[in-house]
C-alpha cells in the first residue's frame, strides 16, 4: 500500500514492507549497527535512512577513488554484493 500523507507543509511518501525472515535478519543486523548502544533500538526509518545513505555514501568513494588506485585493489577493497567496480569502466550495482 502506497499514500502520501500531508505533515504540515511537507508530504511524506508512506509504504509497507513485508519482512520476510531475511530481511528480518538484515533488519536486526542493521539495527544494531545503527544502534548508540546495546539498550538502543532505533527505529527503522533511521535503520533505513543510514542504508540509503551509506549506499549513496559508497557509490561516491568508489567513483572518487577509481582513477586513484588500480581495479584489482578497490575491488578487494570495495566491492559488495551490492555495489562494485566492473573493469575501470563503471560502478555498476549489483543488486538488481
Amino acid at each position: 500500500m502506497h499514500t502520501q500523507v500531508l505533515k504540515g507543509l511537507m508530504a511524506t511518501d508512506r509504504t509497507s514492507l513485508k519482512l520476510t525472515d531475511d530481511r528480518k535478519r538484515l533488519f536486526d543486523q542493521a539495527s544494531e549497527i545503527v544502534a548508540r548502544d546495546d539498550a538502543d533500538d532505533p527505529p527503522r526509518s533511521d535503520v533505513i535512512d543510514a542504508a540509503l545513505t551509506h549506499l549513496i555514501e559508497s557509490q561516491q568513494n568508489l567513483e572518487n577513488v577509481r582513477d586513484q588506485y588500480p581495479p584489482q585493489h578497490i575491488k578487494r577493497c570495495c566491492n559488495t554484493s551490492v555495489l562494485g567496480l566492473r573493469y575501470r569502466t563503471s560502478i555498476e550495482s549489483k543488486w538488481r
